[in-house]
């Protein structure tokens, strides 16, 4: 039933690319002036040239054509220092949870030695709080800095990331600082102010086994996509065959959502009130996307948690009804069993 999308970790050192140069689809994504490449939809630009890196290439990570899931890479002269911005449409579009799981995928990727040197609320074009700023050090045995900056303007999460030999680890930080600062939106207003997550334990929780109802799940949220801020705590993990995950409890709230972040590209399994008494709603969100499906009578299990995750949940079925996200705008839900 769930496979999680692609992690934009394997473009730390080399930009996840559909095919050599520019397809006619990446025009949806980007549009090059003299000076600026700008991602149309998003109405977010950066300059071409900043903090001595220049762009090498730009398209879209997945979804092609749609303009929802965009990256440019930058290098330095030599190539020796590469950066990526990312561009993307998450249809629960959370920057500290990107942050966090990002944070999560580099200390697991490069090992033990990596230290995390900075992880910061930091200003963006003159506000305060308005970005995230992560610095890590001694990656990959000490040969790598890589450092990475995130903001979450209207319906779009930006990412940077920029990486280089530990050596050079001033160019590295010069550049994300380049290219936070170089960031230019069409509309200032839509960007939010933006912290680190830190988790603390929850209360003790009961894991006890879900059932599916027989409730209809709700339908989709209105036309925007789900951008929801809130405070959790770790209700607790979940381990599956990908992996080990964190299961968050909003805080403060009755009846309060729990959401399992899944990779640094967007991916959340969410649970949220169907209804006073009616049980939790499962849904899956991703780039561009929202899919539901039916409703448990409670938070199920970390160990249902796990099967939903593997596929092998045996009360969990196609999705109910589908909401794609367009960069335009558009919202178009579909229904199972409707024709596509």
């Amino acid at each position: 039933m769930f496979k999680p999308v692609l992690s934009f970790l394997p473009a730390l050192l080399i930009a996840a690319t559909p095919g050599a140069g520019l397809a006619a689809e990446d025009h949806e994504a980007w549009t090059p002036s003299n000076t600026l490449l700008r991602a149309d939809a998003a109405g977010i630009s950066l300059p071409q040239t900043v903090a001595g890196l220049s762009l090498s290439k730009s398209g879209e990570v997945s979804n092609g054509g749609k303009g929802i899931d965009n990256y440019a890479q930058y290098l330095s002269q030599d190539g020796a220092i590469q950066a990526t911005l990312y561009v993307y449409l998450p249809s629960y579009a959370d920057g500290s949870i990107a942050a966090y799981m990002t944070d999560r995928a580099i200390m697991e990727r490069f090992g033990t030695k990596t230290r995390r040197t900075a992880y910061e609320s930091v200003p963006l074009a003159g506000h305060a709080n308005h970005a995230i700023r992560a610095i890590y050090d001694d990656a990959a045995d000490g040969a790598l800095t890589t450092a990475a900056g995130f903001v979450h303007a209207g319906r779009w999460l930006v990412k940077l990331r920029v990486t280089g030999p530990a050596e050079r680890r001033k160019e590295v930080i010069a550049g994300l600082n380049g290219m936070m600062n170089g960031l230019q939106f069409d509309d200032p207003a839509g960007v939010q102010p933006i912290a680190p997550a830190h988790f603390a334990a929850c209360p003790s929780q009961d894991d006890v086994a879900a059932k599916l109802t027989a409730e209809a799940p709700a339908a989709s949220r209105s036309g925007s996509l789900n951008e929801r801020s809130a405070s959790y705590c770790i209700r607790g993990q979940v381990q599956t065959a990908e992996g080990s995950y964190d299961i968050l409890q909003q805080q403060a709230v009755s009846n309060g959502s729990v959401i399992v972040p899944v990779d640094d590209a967007g991916t959340i399994m969410a649970f949220d009130s169907a209804a006073p008494g009616k049980g939790y709603q499962l849904s899956i969100h991703s780039i561009g996307q929202t899919q539901l499906f039916g409703v448990y009578d409670r938070v199920p299990s970390s160990r249902q948690i796990a099967e939903i995750l593997d596929g092998k949940d045996p009360q969990t079925a196609q999705a109910r009804t589908t909401t794609h996200y367009a960069a335009s705008g558009e919202v178009i839900m579909r229904s199972a069993g409707a024709a596509q």
